[in-house]
């Protein structure tokens, strides 16, 4: 039965987008002085600044990156069940270790928020507020659609029979050895378009939910991978252009 891992899959991913509506209602309903805000002064940033921006980017990492990883994830359980009675629990340890990839990534994202506020170009909202950060990002995730190594890490993840066949382990060790395969080669496919968010917005809703749309449709539409790169690497491009363009 794949209904308990895809009811825990969807339990996660719905209490994740859960916490950044809730996060997003509080920076738009509440009093400037009852909120959090990230300083723009490096040297004053604290261990609980750090533990808050990282908790923020874990969690949406875990909303944005969970949902295309789901046919994946289905596919390693039917495979277990077929192999071991265990397969719930190493179904699990699986998702778990594609998830540390991506909160291992979190803490990347942290410090260049850190950096990003030190510079003023992000604002206390996590605003972006330099043309040129937002420009090159864009240009950066936009260019990025078309190289060798985003094509292949697609072509990965939108085999997920493939995968199985060829990166096969037994036991625990071997579903967190897996898991954590496929998620270092989902990062080599999506951690350009992650970066969009100091672009748009950290906290930007709507622009988490396209890019959750993006990524989804890149590993689920049955379209050559290299097609659908190099679709979205146009979009990424005129994004970026249109902003230099009105912005100048």
């Amino acid at each position: 039965m794949q209904i308990p891992v895809l009811a825990a899959l969807l339990s996660v991913i719905f209490a994740a987008w859960g916490w950044l509506f809730y996060q997003h209602w509080q920076m738009h309903s509440l009093p400037m002085s009852q909120m959090w805000m990230p300083s723009s002064e490096m040297a004053a940033w604290r261990f609980t600044d750090f533990a808050l921006v990282y908790s923020m980017w874990a969690i949406m990492m875990a909303a944005m990156m969970l949902p295309s990883a789901i046919p994946m994830i289905l596919a390693f359980h039917r495979v277990c069940r077929r192999r071991t009675i265990k397969h719930y629990r190493f179904s699990y340890l699986f998702t778990l270790a594609y998830l540390m990839i991506w909160f291992l990534f979190s803490s990347v994202l942290t410090l260049l928020q850190w950096q990003f506020h030190g510079w003023s170009w992000l604002s206390p909202m996590m605003d972006n507020q330099n043309t040129v950060l937002a420009v090159g990002v864009l240009f950066l995730a936009g260019i990025y659609q078309f190289t060798p190594i985003k094509n292949a890490c697609l072509t990965h993840c939108k085999s997920p029979m493939g995968f199985l066949l060829n990166e096969w382990r037994e036991g625990a060790s071997g579903a967190l050895s897996m898991g954590l395969r496929h998620g270092a080669t989902c990062l080599g496919c999506c951690w350009a378009q992650m970066l969009v968010m100091f672009a748009v917005g950290v906290m930007n809703l709507p622009a988490m939910a396209l890019i959750t749309l993006l990524v989804i449709a890149e590993k689920w539409l049955p379209v050559k991978s290299a097609v659908i790169c190099k679709a979205g690497g146009v979009i990424f491009i005129v994004w970026g252009a249109l902003l230099w363009a009105f912005q100048s």
